[in-house]
Parts: C-alpha cells; sequence; structure tokens
C-alpha cells in the first residue's frame, strides 16, 4: 500500500467527532511493531504508537483521524473518497487525514532513527478536545513519555503546497460585559439611565482596539466586538441594562489580567460585571529550535520552497503540546476548502508531504 491508497483508505471510515469508526485499530495493525497504548475517556479514543530505535530524541508526529458532519452541497458521498483532475474529493481530505496518511505511511517505511518514534491520534479534536489529546499527554508525562519534539500535520500551507508552517497559534479569550442602567420611558430620559448612551463615547476605545504591539511571531491582539444587545425592540423604552461579547486572539503579550484592567480603566465610572474566559492559551516555538530548522530544511529539500513561518488561524491540538513544553510545529497540505462542501486536496500535495515526513526523520539526528 502507498501512501494515496492508505489515504483513500482513512478517508472511507465515517469518523464524525468522537467515532473514531475503527480507523484508530486499523493504523495500529498498520503500523507493526509499534508499541500501542490506548487511554479512552468518555467515548473518546487516543491512541499512542511508538518505536524505540536508538537513545537520541524522541520525535512525535501526531494528529487527528475525527472530521466535522459533512453538512449539504456535496456533489459526492463525502465517505466514497473521489479522483478527479488529480484531487481527492471526502470528507478530511484536508483536515486531516492527509497528514495523519503522510506520516503513518512515512513511519511504516522507515527502518532506522537515532532515538524514539511515536505518533498521537485522537477521535476528538474537532469537537470540545477536552477528553483527546490532552488527556494522553497527561498519561504520557505520567509514565515519562512526553516527546521532544512534534509536529502535528494540520493543513498550513497558503497558495503553495510547502509555503508556510506554523510556529505557534494565538490564544483565545473571550469577554462578557454587562453594565447596568435604569430603565425608564424614553420621553423622560432624565429618569432613566441608558447604559446605551454611557457606553457610546467608550465603544471606540475597545471596539478592534490593539491590546499590545505585537510581535515577529504574532499580530497584535485585537479586541473583537461580537454582539451588543439591549432594550425590548421596542422605541419608547429606554434599556435597563446592555450586554456585550467580544473575543480576543490573544498573542504571548496580553493576558486576561490585563485585558480586565483595560476595561476597568474605561469602565470604572459605570455600573458593571465582566466574566472572562479563555479556552486556549497562546504559545510560540523559537526559531532556530532544531524541529522548525529541520522541518524547513526538508520543505526546501523536497519542494524548492522557502517556508514562511505563521501564528495565524484558529486553534489546533498542537496547543496542548505546547503547554506541555514540548516543541511543537504544525505543517500539512494547503488550506483552502477544510470544513466546506466537496473538501478536497491534490495527490501531489500528500505524496509530497508523506516525502517531507520520510525526509525529515531521515535526516532528523
Amino acid at each position: 500500500m502507498n501512501v494515496v491508497d492508505l489515504f483513500m483508505k482513512l478517508l472511507s471510515y465515517e469518523s464524525i467527532t468522537p467515532d473514531d469508526a475503527g480507523s484508530l485499530k486499523f493504523i495500529e495493525e498498520y503500523l507493526e511493531g509499534f508499541e500501542a497504548t490506548y487511554v479512552n475517556r468518555e467515548g473518546v479514543k487516543n491512541l499512542f504508537l511508538t518505536k524505540k530505535f536508538g537513545e537520541g530524541s524522541h520525535l512525535c508526529f501526531a494528529g487527528h483521524v475525527d472530521v466535522v458532519p459533512p453538512g449539504d452541497g456535496w456533489e459526492t458521498n463525502p465517505f466514497v473518497p473521489v479522483i478527479k483532475e488529480g484531487k481527492i474529493y471526502a470528507r478530511g481530505a484536508q483536515d486531516m487525514k492527509s497528514g495523519v496518511a503522510a506520516f503513518v505511511q512515512a513511519l511504516k517505511e522507515i527502518d532506522a532513527f537515532d532515538g524514539r518514534l511515536s505518533l498521537l491520534l485522537t477521535s476528538d479534536e474537532e469537537g470540545d478536545a477536552k477528553y483527546g489529546t490532552v488527556i494522553m499527554l497527561e498519561h504520557l508525562k505520567e509514565t515519562g513519555m512526553l516527546p521532544d519534539y512534534c509536529i502535528v500535520a494540520e493543513p498550513t500551507c497558503e497558495e503553495k503546497f510547502g509555503d508556510a508552517i506554523k510556529i505557534g497559534r494565538r490564544g483565545s479569550i473571550n469577554g462578557y460585559l454587562t453594565i447596568q442602567g435604569k430603565q425608564g420611558h424614553a420621553a423622560y430620559p432624565e429618569k432613566a439611565i441608558n447604559p446605551v448612551h454611557q457606553i457610546a463615547p467608550i465603544l471606540d476605545k475597545i471596539a478592534g482596539v490593539n491590546l499590545d504591539s505585537g510581535d515577529e511571531n504574532f499580530a497584535p491582539s485585537k479586541m473583537v466586538i461580537t454582539d451588543i444587545r439591549g432594550g425590548m425592540e421596542v422605541t419608547n423604552v429606554t434599556p435597563g441594562s446592555l450586554k456585550l461579547m467580544f473575543n480576543v486572539r490573544n498573542s504571548t503579550k496580553t493576558t486576561q489580567e490585563e485585558i480586565r484592567l483595560h476595561i476597568e480603566t474605561l469602565f470604572k465610572d459605570l455600573d458593571y460585571t465582566l466574566e472572562l474566559t479563555q479556552g486556549s492559551y497562546p504559545f510560540v516555538t523559537k526559531r532556530d529550535s532544531k524541529i522548525v530548522e529541520k522541518l524547513t530544511s526538508s520543505i526546501k529539500e523536497v519542494t524548492g520552497v522557502q517556508t514562511k513561518f505563521s501564528t495565524a488561524g484558529g486553534t489546533s491540538d498542537a496547543r496542548f503540546m505546547g503547554a506541555f513544553g514540548i516543541d511543537v510545529v504544525e505543517f500539512g497540505v494547503i488550506n483552502d476548502t477544510i470544513h466546506a462542501p466537496n473538501e478536497r486536496t491534490s495527490i501531489d500535495e500528500v505524496e509530497g508531504l508523506y516525502q517531507v515526513f520520510k525526509d525529515l526523520v531521515k535526516n532528523f539526528n
């Protein structure tokens, strides 16, 4: 079986979160000679496969076999992969069974490495991820098996295969702000306290405002207003309160506390409450890390492309690796149809990704 055959096989599993649909067992059996560990919880399956070749560093490939529901608008069956004009169409083609196929095939063909090779797969990345990769990492920490380096094979390229890797990710902070006023008749504004009027002169100091200046790895952390509502949808009643929600995709330069202080400074004279939650935390791997330099070299060797470093986009399981002190990067196929109808990737990209991973392992030490 070659990498494209393996890719087609993985795409045929209807592995909608958190169901792996049997794909993890197939991968375990396909990588004969690797020691398997499962840590399953609340319907989520997590598989760790590892093989020790030497005394050097531990390199791990990580990803997920689960996919989002196919939705409407497909021209073909989303779980019966179809090849058309050099492209393979199916749910998960880009996100991220192409990456899984590439590193599984690369590991299957490796017979020498100065250290330990492993892969970590979960069936819950597209969901809450509460019982996914992080659960396995906790187990690996307890057993002294955390990797030194990790590659998450999420789709990262933008216009050309090889043009971008992610060396970090922004965090995500959600804010829920409530301003309390005093409801009254619109004809008697002097008898009411209108929270809409109170926030009006402040709004431009929070809406779209940069909370830091960014750096070479991150764009500035911007406060994005996502919802404002107040009142009773009538024209003659002053609202008694106003609720505002915002999101900050934060770099390592902005924290929850700094956001709280920013709001406190602006709203100190108002009757307000603020709740902040954080679903993910920012991380960055140094540009001179071994994994960054070796992956960059392998991409150049296989594709001829000088890759750029990025931290853009949403979240991925790489955030968990970063939190455990693992040097982690992300690299995969072009990202332009993930989660969309008729998701697809090209055969050339899948084969290229497999070649990059194979070259990386061969030249890592």
